[in-house]
């Protein structure tokens, strides 16, 4: 079997234990249920693989607790951020989960127990919480503790029989392959709140090359608002992992979404000390001030969401918005994001931003930060995608590229919003990887290409009161047919001869039927 079949096949068992075992539950409600227990299989089988350091005659899910020492425990969670004992890993609570009649609470115990481990270690942050919506007492799993236990062992079952393969010998990270397969797989079923927590892999692909474009080595790469992480872990699949020198942050409001956003680093074998991920208001309390600047910025912000704004006198002196001298409008913090983007940009970096198209044309704030934006040459390229490609919205966005060290003031401008950017889908539209290669390629070489591409100089766009619309610069092809006025005027005349011809062969018909009735 191909990577790709095996991938089809996993996704197809991953989704039919995700909707046969939450019964009456809602699925987005349960979504946690089956993420966390993905999550408790894959830290349970990292950590023996630590443990094991590839000695087969070592089975650590085979050992008494008791032979754990505090030294061995200690360097465990050093090196791994948490420990978890052999009677608490997924694989032994998984086989005896049917019997077990206090399995709520023991997991609960458990999943306790591995977060108190960090207590007092570096990890300490990065393991906190992390099981804290996976809540093992709750109704939403049944009203009794047996329809609880019953529903719990459903999901151990299942995804103890999942086929992840080695956890060393897969040709790609399958753990992490199907947790961004059930966190899309929710998110398309979730309507518009899907959209807010998950960015489509097509289309973070696109974000992440733009942002990482012709890099070398990043010292660090940032998502403001970070949702699931899918946007931040989508660089690791295009360079090198010690590209990236110093790991990933991001931060995300939701304290759901926040959870998945760590489980997901882990998933995807970043290990504590190579991630930072927090909780909080990107814009009102953001917490990587000391951390910056950033080589690498990738973003899809909540759109036209409203802020404290004006009504917040400190934030207009606040560093990252003081430069424009205007804040953006408290009911649309688009551009808030964006100039929080790029107060935390390095002078080497590039920031890819998913945006509101309205933002790019509108007037009042948002035309003096475009204004700002524009003479101070950090707007490197604005794209035009396809609609429907995010879920939860049918808009076409735009993606704005900032960079503060460009070469020349011209800004360009592509329009990969036609049929010839994007494939239809059943329910969402795509882009494929040849979508993609084309908009990096004019990207790169910023050629102007008729209908497509234009390089558009600062003060044609100042002159058009900074106007940032894609449409504004570069013409959309005619696809009119074109019509050959002389061979029209030939068929037009063709068929007037044909029509006179016909009138008089009517004519001489009328005559002779005439005559012959007077005739009798």
């Amino acid at each position: 079997m191909t990577s790709s079949q095996q991938r089809a096949a996993l996704h197809r068992q991953i989704w039919a234990i995700a909707n046969e075992v939450r019964g009456a539950v809602d699925g987005w409600d349960f979504k946690q249920y089956v993420l966390g227990t993905l999550f408790y299989r894959f830290i349970s089988e990292n950590f023996c693989a630590y443990i094991e350091a590839g000695d087969e005659s070592i089975n650590y899910a085979d050992m008494p607790n008791s032979v754990i020492t505090p030294e061995i425990k200690d360097d465990a969670i050093k090196t791994k951020g948490y420990f978890i004992y052999p009677s608490d890993l997924f694989e032994n609570v998984a086989k005896n989960a049917n019997t077990n009649e206090s399995l709520n609470t023991d997991l609960a115990d458990i999943f306790n127990s591995i977060e108190a481990s960090a207590s007092g270690y570096p990890s300490e942050g990065d393991i906190k919480g992390l099981f804290a919506d996976f809540d093992t007492t709750s109704n939403r799993l049944g009203n009794t503790v047996k329809d609880k236990n019953s529903r719990l062992a459903a999901v151990l079952k299942g995804v103890a029989e999942l086929n992840l393969g080695d956890f060393h010998g897969s040709d790609f990270d399958m753990f992490g392959d199907a947790y961004e397969f059930l966190i899309s797989s929710y998110a398309a079923n979730a309507g518009k709140s899907g959209g807010e927590f998950f960015t489509p892999q097509h289309v973070s692909k696109l974000i992440a090359q733009l942002a990482m474009h012709k890099q070398t080595s990043v010292n660090k790469i940032y998502d403001p608002a970070c949702g699931s992480g899918s946007l931040l872990l989508q660089a690791t699949k295009h360079v090198d992992p010690h590209v990236i020198e110093e790991g990933f942050f991001g931060q995300e409001i939701n304290h759901t979404t926040y959870n998945l956003a760590r489980m997901n680093m882990f998933l995807h074998n970043i290990n504590y000390d190579k991630f930072n991920i927090q909780l909080g208001n990107t814009l009102t309390d953001p917490h990587f001030d000391h951390d910056k600047p950033f080589d690498a910025i990738v973003s899809n912000p909540p759109y036209s969401v409203k802020w404290k704004g004006s009504d917040d006198p400190t934030l207009i002196n606040d560093e990252r918005f003081a430069p424009a001298g205007v804040l953006p409008p408290k009911s649309k913090a688009d551009f808030a994001f964006v100039l929080h983007a790029l107060s935390y940009l390095s002078s080497k970096g590039r920031a890819a931003i998913v945006c509101f198209p309205g933002i790019f044309y509108r007037g009042g704030a948002e035309q003096k930060i475009r204004k700002y934006l524009v003479d101070n040459n950090f707007v490197e390229t604005v794209i035009s995608l396809a609609p429907n490609l995010f879920y939860g919205t049918t808009i076409a966005v735009n993606i704005l590229v900032l960079s503060k060290h460009k070469t020349d003031t011209s800004i360009q401008f592509i329009d990969a919003s036609g049929e010839a950017y994007f494939k239809k889908e059943t329910n969402t539209n795509i882009l494929t990887d040849k979508h993609i290669d084309d908009i990096m390629q004019a990207f790169d070489s910023k050629e102007i290409v008729d209908h497509f591409a234009n390089y558009v100089p600062l003060e044609k766009v100042a002159a058009n009161d900074y106007n940032l619309s894609v449409s504004s610069y570069v013409d959309a092809k005619d696809t009119r047919e074109v019509v050959d006025i002389d061979e029209l005027n030939t068929e037009l005349k063709a068929s007037a001869e044909k029509i006179d011809q016909l009138r008089r062969d009517i004519d001489e018909i009328v005559a002779v039927i005439e005559g012959e009735e007077l005739e009798a």
